[in-house]
């Protein structure tokens, strides 16, 4: 699968986010990207922030273990999830090899 991939114990997610949805979601996918909808506004980071404390949740681990390595001002975005706790069930997302 393209849209996430494991860096150590880090997982990786390329994602496709839509602000301004009706509730917090995972979406499938888009292209190559996992979709994500939010119901935060694209305004002053709030999405961006919103988008930390939902995957942290998903994931099982405090928003601060959750970073935005790229996308701040677009809705393709790059996030890095530390050591997470558990995983959702999700189009391909498989478990690290050991």
């Amino acid at each position: 699968m393209g849209w996430f991939r494991w860096d150590g114990d880090d997982l990786l997610l390329d994602c496709h986010l839509q602000p301004k949805a009706s509730k917090d979601e995972f979406a499938g996918l888009h292209g190559e990207r996992l979709k994500i909808r939010l119901t935060a506004p694209p305004v002053e980071g709030k999405a961006n922030a919103q988008l930390l404390a939902f995957l942290g949740k998903a994931f099982g681990v405090a928003k601060s273990q959750v970073s935005l390595e790229s996308g701040e001002l677009n809705r393709q975005k790059r996030v890095r999830i530390h050591a997470p706790q558990r995983l959702p069930e999700l189009p391909g997302l498989t478990a690290r090899s050991p």
